[in-house]
């Protein structure tokens, strides 16, 4: 009940973010008419359409995909529609003179002399908001998706986001019903109601651009996180004390909250780098715990600034484990981990997690996420994802001075020589999302014909890509984690845009290498190529690990990127950003 409640109230929260902005011209232009027979029954549809199309995109696949694509242009056009009858009266009359006759049959007028049909355009225009809204994917909605990636499609999952809906219905409501009050008094004082309507109109057609341009989920959304991402957590650490999503690191302001104890590492399959440790053997140290999985574009820029806290401080008082938590099947593999911890340069303690038990004692939901830990095993703050990480250092040093270490070296330096995949990301020009290959997970796939799971199929590339749009070229074998070329040569290629592109790849089971050459726009990447690519795009898929392909020296800007293997049997995962 706890955790509906807050997704409930993160909902609420979303009308205090920018990219809820394309969203509130169609719900004001309802406000001049009866809220129970017009806003209530848009925000209804709304709501439920926003909740089952994501739940269906988590059950049914690449199939809901896109169903839910085709919905979006049918509601374009409907809403496109809509803003023409706000700007013209006669228009307005014509198109809606078949709902009202459809409306009528449906639901006669009612007794007090109000005509209902319009209950059911208000319904119909909700359904077609609801397949436009794209939520702010704050801390918590985040936590939603994330539990149900790990977890898997369930009756919970579908719950909390039909909570995290009405909490985002809830506030559009009261947005209705004051925006009635402040148009109503707009047309009464200066006689303007013609103008306050073609206005509105004027406002749902640029709402439709920015929706049809891809605002909504590319430059609005990162505006949003700015603005409630820190009520959002404020949110989680109220309702789930001691271990659960909680405040970022950046409180060092105040004095630092006991928000649990550190729990068994028992959990652990195997460890590398140390013997197996007990939380009561730490006791005295200052501990970070950093759950990490070595495939994760997140952790891995991540990782500069952990091991730098490790060097820096290990013979003051300073304890790092790393709790490795493997995303994909191969991440499972103890000799995978023992070989990504050598070529990362990690000498810290490396906790095996396959089981997630250490991840489910510290409740924890986010890769990467880092706890810190008093030298009497309480759990005193902890950061989720990327960034913050002076105000981490500060707590580290915080702790450790408690602790009664002394002669502290300087704070600050680490991660100056970050190169590669571990270099920080270029956020501002990150306009494409993390995109899984497999068909559990899968977005924007546009080979005709969708997916056929879990067999060998026969794929081809669509004449042009959108931004963020991917397909596969060759005979590929799609399951629920991953692609995997089954014979001759194969092509995946995606519309991006962003500075960095990342490939998770890796050989069969013989663990031959596998031959490809990368291609921007058709040709080779040049000075554009990745730490695992030359100039000509060239390189070789050795072992199971993250490859950056592409790496834009000049400006960023939208790219067609292929990569082709000359080899069968690669296996591809999924793409990430920078």
């Amino acid at each position: 009940m706890v955790l509906l409640l807050l997704v409930y109230a993160g909902g609420v929260l979303t009308i205090l973010s920018p990219c809820i902005l394309p969203v509130l011209p169609f719900v004001f232009a309802r406000s001049e008419q009866r809220f129970l027979t017009s806003g209530l029954p848009m925000l209804g549809g709304m709501a439920v359409t926003f909740a089952a199309i994501a739940s269906l995109a988590a059950v049914g696949g690449s199939w809901a995909v896109r169903l839910n694509q085709y919905g979006r242009i049918a509601a374009l056009i409907l809403l496109a529609g809509f803003a023409a009858t706000l700007l013209s009266r006669t228009l307005s009359d014509q198109l809606s003179r078949p709902f009202v006759a459809l409306g009528n049959r449906l639901m006669p007028p009612a007794a007090d002399g109000h005509d209902q049909s319009g209950l059911l355009s208000s319904l119909l225009l909700g359904v077609a908001t609801g397949l436009l809204w794209a939520p702010c994917a704050g801390p918590i909605l985040g936590l939603v998706l994330t539990g149900a990636a790990i977890s898997g499609p369930n009756t919970h999952t579908t719950l909390l986001l039909f909570a995290y809906a009405a909490g985002a219905g809830t506030s559009l409501a009261v947005a209705i019903l004051a925006g009635g009050r402040v148009f109503g008094a707009l047309k009464k004082s200066l006689g303007a109601g013609e103008w306050v309507r073609r206005g509105l109109g004027v406002a749902v057609l640029v709402g439709v651009a920015a929706i049809a341009l891809g605002w909504d989920t590319t430059t609005l959304t990162h505006l949003s996180l700015a603005g409630t991402t820190r009520w959002e957590q404020s949110l989680i650490d109220r309702a789930t004390p001691g271990g659960a999503p909680a405040a970022q690191a950046s409180m060092v302001s105040g004095s630092l909250p006991v928000e649990g104890t550190l729990p068994s590492l028992a959990g652990a399959t195997s460890w590398l780098n140390s013997p197996a440790l007990t939380a009561e053997s730490l006791r005295g140290k200052v501990v970070v715990v950093d759950f990490w999985t070595y495939s994760c574009i997140n952790c891995l820029r991540s990782l500069p600034y952990v091991k730098g806290w490790y060097d820096k401080y290990k013979d003051h008082g300073l304890i790092v484990i790393g709790v490795h938590a493997p995303e994909f099947a191969f991440e499972r593999n103890p000799d995978n981990v023992r070989q990504a911890v050598s070529d990362l340069g990690i000498g810290y303690p490396v906790a095996l997690d396959n089981g997630f038990a250490i991840w489910k004692g510290f409740n924890n939901q986010f890769w990467p996420a880092h706890y810190f830990i008093d030298a009497t095993g309480q759990i005193r703050a902890h950061h989720f994802g990327e960034g913050d990480y002076p105000e981490s250092e500060e707590i580290i040093r915080r702790l450790l001075i408690a602790a009664g270490y002394t002669n502290l070296p300087a704070a600050g330096g680490q991660a100056a020589g970050a190169a590669g995949v571990e270099a920080a990301s270029d956020i501002a020009h990150v306009q494409s999302p993390e995109t899984y290959i497999g068909y559990r997970r899968a977005e924007n796939f546009t080979s005709p014909g969708g997916f056929s799971k879990d067999q060998a199929q026969a794929y081809s590339v669509p004449a042009a890509l959108d931004l963020n749009q991917w397909a596969l070229d060759g005979t590929w074998r799609v399951d629920r984690e991953k692609a995997v070329l089954e014979s001759g040569t194969g092509r995946i290629v995606y519309g991006f845009s962003a500075r960095d592109l990342h490939l998770v790849l890796g050989p069969g089971a013989s663990g031959k290498p596998i031959r490809f050459r990368v291609r921007l726009d058709g040709a080779p990447p040049g000075a554009n190529h990745g730490a695992d690519t030359d100039a000509d795009g060239v390189g070789e898929v050795t072992g199971q690990r993250l490859y950056q392909l592409i790496r834009q020296s000049g400006e960023i800007r939208p790219h067609v990127f292929s990569i082709e293997f000359l080899d069968d049997d690669v296996q591809a995962y999924a793409f990430t950003f920078g």
